[in-house]
């Protein structure tokens, strides 16, 4: 059976399929999820991935990158899938989301450090569903019997009080931007940040008037247009870094992005370090190197010490 190869798309999914004997690969972007940033397309070693800015109708908001994806070049090796902070790739084998590159442990995964505890929250706040940006978290209320309430105003404040609150975050497809964290005024949330880095506005080459950057931003408050003096600012505690602003930024150089830190599962293999070095830069590279050095020589120690004792 000769190899089949295929790509179709719409306004809600791009899907690259390659068919060879019994496996069936498949590229799948789901373009409601995608925010149009850069991280993909650096990550890709085949550049296989182009994003590109879509030019705008006068007078009106800034459209989102469009991501594209070349069939030829596409090894369906999943490095998009697992880097995407969205969540908006996914690659398959025969329907099954298995990703080689991830199971020889030659390229890690984002760690989605997000914790809740739903203890502290009170009954009928819903200030966390309602601050985060993607539509990610639900809350519930439940009674003794985890049964969910329907009619909270009917209930007595003693019957309030027995009540207990579920708050359900869809992890696989957040960015990790804290807002959540931050808006909560229980401090029930606990985010550490996927990407750290800084994003520098360079306001004297910003054209007057341009708000392109904080139409696409996909976080709320991550990019604002100050009323004092009408410029746009950058809030560090908000911004995931994905880069979509850059892309759509029509001045070169009006702003600035720099990764500093990827929060990632261990790594035993150097394929990583180039999708690194194209994210982030040589630098990062180097120190992640001497660390990833210093826990080898560690558990080489570790494990010098306890053949020793059991001698």
């Amino acid at each position: 059976m000769p190899m089949k190869e295929l790509k179709t798309e719409n306004e809600d999914f791009l899907t690259l399929e390659r068919r060879i004997l019994l496996k069936n690969y498949k590229l799948t972007l789901d373009r409601n999820l995608c925010v149009g940033c850069e991280i993909c397309s650096l990550a890709c070693p085949k550049e296989a991935i182009t994003v590109s800015r879509v030019e705008k109708k006068q007078g009106e908001a800034a459209v989102k990158p469009l991501v594209d994806v070349d069939l030829q070049k596409c090894h369906y090796c999943g490095i998009c899938d697992v880097v995407c902070p969205f969540g908006a790739i996914k690659v398959t084998l025969n329907d099954e989301n298995l990703i080689s590159v991830v199971e020889k442990e030659s390229f890690p995964l984002l760690i989605r450090d997000i914790e809740v505890n739903a203890s502290k929250c009170k009954v009928g706040c819903v200030d966390c569903e309602e601050a985060c940006p993607l539509d990610l978290i639900k809350i519930a209320v439940l009674t003794p019997e985890g049964k969910p309430v329907e009619n909270l105003e009917a209930l007595s404040e003693a019957e309030k009080e027995k009540l207990k609150v579920d708050v359900e975050i869809r992890k696989e497809f957040c960015p990790c931007c804290r807002l959540c964290e931050i808006k909560c005024p229980e401090g029930a949330i606990s985010i550490r940040k996927i990407f750290t880095g800084a994003l520098k506005i360079n306001r004297e080459k910003c054209p007057e008037g341009c708000r392109d950057c904080v139409d696409i931003c996909p976080i709320t408050g991550a990019l604002y247009v100050s009323e004092s003096d009408g410029k746009v600012y950058v809030d560090p505690r908000f911004c995931v870094y994905c880069g979509a602003c850059k892309i759509v930024c029509p001045v070169e150089g009006a702003l600035e992005l720099e990764r500093t830190r990827i929060y990632h599962t261990v790594v035993r293999s150097g394929a990583w370090n180039k999708a690194l070095e194209r994210l982030t830069s040589p630098l990062i590279v180097t120190k992640e190197l001497k660390a990833r050095g210093a826990v080898k020589a560690l558990e080489s120690v570790e494990r010098r010490m306890g053949r020793g004792k059991s001698e």
